[in-house]
């Protein structure tokens, strides 16, 4: 292969949804000298705190909305709100990050893995009735890279067993599933407001449920677990709480974040359209598959290549070429030491000890996951930049460059 030339000589733009709003929305909280309301036992934040709130349940069409520190907390608040007993098993996907099944394990439950869609990458329902067993209690789905899940095959299947849902929406802020906002269908869902999300507040969650129960008790978990009200005894069962507070500060910025956030999707929504129409057009590629009904915000923009590409010299090309936000393969969950060394499971003093049923994380049939981490599967991460059109086709020139250079033809 002769020296490949750099066509791209220059850093794509980073994306930004902050301006002066921002800075005045922080200015005057930081002027009141009052960054956190929060008190022992109350169940409610502070002046912005709760406006923030409202705004999320106005915007998002919900009868609570709940603020944490991080999504992550927010996966472990809600995780804690079901009442799960020690050894009480999860179903969820292994295409995520950590932090979805680690919530499961901060509740000594057992997360249970189970394949994904190969189109959408989300949890496949046709999977799900397979591994459940009297232990199972609820499923945790993942509306990754900016698209719901099946929820509506994955609500009726957890009907049938009396099974709670969570939705992860981390990535899927602003999209919809009918008529209806991404991860709001669940009994509890939620969303990122992490740095490199579509708007943020630096670290923050989003929680959203139509459930009086499970708004208390995420409140209640948020802070401490604690309360100095008259609430019912089931609310403080198993109520291990956490310091999840979200600061004045950061929702004092959210508030105007959120304002931005349909034009921030919109805008994401017409760069990989632009992407698709040109990368479509190239042979043994295969650009995202949007769900029927749904939306698609695309914090990544997921590309699956033909098995006879060798995915490892495209990649280099592409690198070499000038293409930025490249990455092969994704999380596999399962193959993380934890899960697959097995150095948590059944041993005496880890919280799995308390159930007798073991698991072999190595015998699990994930083919599909697996296929897509080891060969097929590479993103763009949209979310990082701020792409204009001389960008986009950059982008594509680059790849229809490799594409010669690979010699792929079919």
């Amino acid at each position: 292969m002769s020296k490949i030339k750099k066509i791209i000589n220059y850093k794509f733009k980073e994306f930004n949804s902050f301006n002066q709003n921002e800075v005045k929305a922080a200015n005057a909280v930081v002027k009141t000298g009052i960054l956190s309301e929060y008190l022992a036992g109350e169940l409610e934040g502070g002046y912005y705190v709760k406006k923030f709130e409202n705004k999320l349940k106005s915007f998002f069409g919900t009868k609570h909305a709940i603020t944490v520190n991080s999504w992550t907390s927010g996966l472990i608040v809600a995780v804690g709100a079901l009442d799960l007993e020690p050894g009480d098993e999860i179903i969820v996907s292994p295409w995520t990050m950590s932090a979805t099944a680690t919530a499961i394990l901060h509740w000594n439950c057992i997360p249970i893995f189970v394949d994904i869609e190969k189109d959408t990458f989300c949890l496949d329902p046709k999977k799900i009735e397979k591994k459940i067993t009297p232990k199972t209690k609820a499923i945790i789905t993942v509306d990754i890279f900016g698209q719901s899940s099946d929820i509506h095959k994955i609500k009726k299947i957890a009907r049938k067993y009396s099974l709670k849902v969570i939705c992860d929406s981390a990535q899927a802020p602003g999209s919809k599933i009918g008529k209806n906002f991404t991860g709001t269908l669940a009994d509890i869902g939620g969303y990122s407001l992490n740095y490199h999300k579509h708007i943020h507040t630096g670290e923050g969650g989003i929680l959203v449920t139509n459930n009086d129960y499970y708004a208390k008790k995420m409140k209640l978990l948020r802070n401490h677990g604690e309360t100095h009200n008259n609430l019912n005894n089931k609310l403080l069962i198993n109520n291990l709480g956490y310091n999840f507070r979200l600061g004045e500060i950061e929702s004092a910025i959210g508030i105007e974040q959120l304002k931005k956030l349909k034009k921030i999707t919109k805008g994401k929504i017409n760069v990989a359209n632009q992407l698709s129409k040109k990368l479509s057009k190239l042979p043994g590629i295969k650009t995202p598959i949007i769900r029927r009904g749904c939306s698609h915000v695309y914090y990544v923009y997921p590309i699956i290549i033909d098995k006879k590409i060798n995915r490892k010299e495209l990649f280099n090309i592409l690198n070499k070429l000038g293409v930025q936000g490249l990455s092969e393969g994704y999380q596999l969950l399962h193959k993380l030491p934890m899960y697959k060394k097995k150095v948590a499971i059944g041993r005496k003093g880890f919280p799995w000890s308390i159930s007798k049923r073991k698991i072999n994380y190595n015998q699990i049939d994930l083919n599909i996951s697996e296929e897509l981490h080891n060969r097929t599967f590479l993103s763009f991460e949209i979310c990082l930049f701020d792409l204009k059109k001389k960008d986009i086709e950059n982008i594509s020139i680059c790849f229809k460059k490799a594409w010669k250079i690979l010699k792929i033809k079919y």
